[in-house]
């Protein structure tokens, strides 16, 4: 994963936009502080699919799959957090669509608050 950059483009995809998948790992200070229902309501009402859950080291990982500029206006609100977070750094990794996805959940992860 790398640092990834975003275009800041409208988040509504054109039709027929290329599909993608995002895979991220945000750093900071983001457990405990709602970040995980922050980006599952954001996640819904872009229309992506996929998930998100913290891990065992403090960071909070997400996997979202839909048009690459929404993904892109997602990625941009991830760098952001809600208030009570701190994002230090997010590390993004862009592949290939699995469509394995029906909807957009929390997993359970590596601390059991928020």
């Amino acid at each position: 994963m790398t640092d990834g950059s975003s275009t800041g483009r409208d988040p509504r995809a054109a039709p027929g936009a290329a599909s993608a998948r995002l895979e991220a790992v945000v750093r900071g200070h983001v457990q405990g502080v709602g970040y995980r229902y922050f980006v599952i309501r954001t996640a819904m009402g872009l229309g992506l699919r996929g998930w998100v859950a913290n891990l065992p080291d403090g960071a909070v990982r997400c996997v979202a799959e839909g048009p690459r500029p929404v993904l892109e206006a997602f990625l941009d609100r991830l760098r952001d957090g809600p208030a009570s977070a701190v994002v230090e750094r997010v590390l993004v990794a862009w592949l290939a669509p699995t469509g394995e996805f029906a909807s957009f959940s929390i997993r359970s992860g590596g601390h059991p608050g928020d």
